[in-house]
């Protein structure tokens, strides 16, 4: 009997730099090349801070050199052209099964190039909530045209799911729900973790440690929490510290600036983009994420994994990973007061931090690890690629 082919599946995104989405593609890409699937990512920014991971994963990565910005719009416009003709080559040489695009400029730059090239199954990932569309309606237009010629749309949460279905028209039988995945093992409890990062913090053994890892973007709501802080702060015990954990986006001056005029400097670390996010984790007692908008955070995830009770707002997938009450609390977005009082309600509640804390552990492991993630991609690829192949 001849061995069956390995399926091919390329990936287009529009970079392979750190962040929540190529992280979640490197996490599926590396176990779908283990599990023996040909794997190779386009990547429309270059090779990015994640290329070197994802090769080692043997992943196949693919396109342009990484090139300084161009302001000029016809150099922009020529580096489109020359990307789009080296994606378009791609295509038509690996002939893959599946080509599946992450994120919008990925989707509207290369779903028309895979449908010329007569590519079997075309699957599209939507990851957040549809906001951005509201500011290129042109664009949107285009996404929904392009829907159309898709095999399936992916969700990461029910609220992107019901968006795609109720303002975009895409029809039931063309949706499906893959929720992010998290790596438990990296969250375990480790001997002596969280006191060895709080010594290196300058953070006392006792001291209330909250966190939020996100990148320094508006709508991760920062700004919010710097409020919430400051009206908490009577309630909050001595010495508190936050952890703001993530890349600085543009908004860390008005951060810091504005953490200084509310006399919250002293008790604020802000730590940058880190590789060390599990110890973090470990060495703190609440985890929050306070964002505007969001499809389904894989911080949310990570937080609950290492076993740390959450704030979260209520918007996109928060309130599907985190149940109100059981395994942490959630809030309205743009509501400092409300986020106050969540925080309050953590900060003075050992027990409560405890119990939330244990239940989202419990959930994590149930409902969304890296395991039934991927379960859930080679079921789907091998159900649209033989219903292809029966045709």
């Amino acid at each position: 009997m001849t061995a069956r082919a390995a399926r091919k599946v390329l990936y287009v995104i529009g970079s392979l730099e750190v962040g929540g989405t190529e992280t979640h593609l490197l996490m599926v890409s590396r176990a779908l090349a283990a599990s023996g699937y040909d794997v190779s990512v386009f990547s429309l920014g270059g090779k990015g801070a994640l290329g070197d991971a994802f090769e080692a994963a043997g992943v196949t990565v693919l396109g342009p050199e990484a090139r300084p910005i161009r302001r000029q719009l016809w150099r922009r416009l020529a580096s489109l052209a020359a990307a789009s003709a080296l994606l378009m080559r791609s295509i038509v040489q690996l002939r893959p099964d599946v080509v599946h695009f992450m994120l919008p400029a990925a989707y509207l730059m290369g779903a028309p190039l895979a449908i010329l090239a007569r590519r079997p199954v075309l699957v599209m990932s939507r990851r957040s909530m549809n906001v951005y569309q509201k500011r290129m309606p042109l664009l949107a237009a285009f996404e929904r045209l392009l829907h159309r010629a898709m095999t399936m749309i992916l969700a990461n949460s029910n609220s992107v799911m019901r968006q795609l279905r109720d303002e975009e028209g895409v029809p039931a039988e063309k949706l499906q729900r893959i929720y992010n995945g998290v790596d438990l093992l990296r969250f375990l409890p480790v001997s002596g973790a969280a006191a060895g990062m709080r010594a290196r913090l300058g953070i006392d053994d006792g001291a209330l440690v909250m966190i939020i890892v996100a990148n320094l973007i508006a709508y991760k709501g920062h700004a919010d929490l710097l409020d919430a802080l400051e009206m908490a702060r009577p309630q909050l015990p001595d010495g508190w510290r936050l952890l703001i954990v993530g890349r600085d986006d543009g908004i860390g001056g008005a951060l810091r600036a504005k953490a200084e005029a509310l006399g919250l400097t002293p008790h604020l670390a802000f730590l940058g983009s880190r590789d060390d996010i599990p110890d973090l984790l470990r060495a703190s007692d609440v985890g929050l994420l306070c964002s505007h908008q969001e499809g389904f955070s894989n911080a949310i995830l990570e937080g609950m994994a290492a076993g740390l009770p959450m704030v979260v707002t209520n918007v996109g997938g928060n309130a599907e990973a985190v149940m109100d009450g059981e395994t942490g609390l959630v809030v309205p977005a743009h509501r400092p007061d409300r986020l106050a009082e969540a925080i309050i309600s953590l900060a003075t509640s050992a027990e409560r931090r405890e119990s939330y804390g244990r239940a989202g552990r419990n959930r994590a492991e149930r409902e969304f690890s890296n395991a039934r993630c991927v379960e859930q991609y080679i079921e789907l690829y091998e159900r649209l690629i033989g219903a292809r192949m029966m045709r």
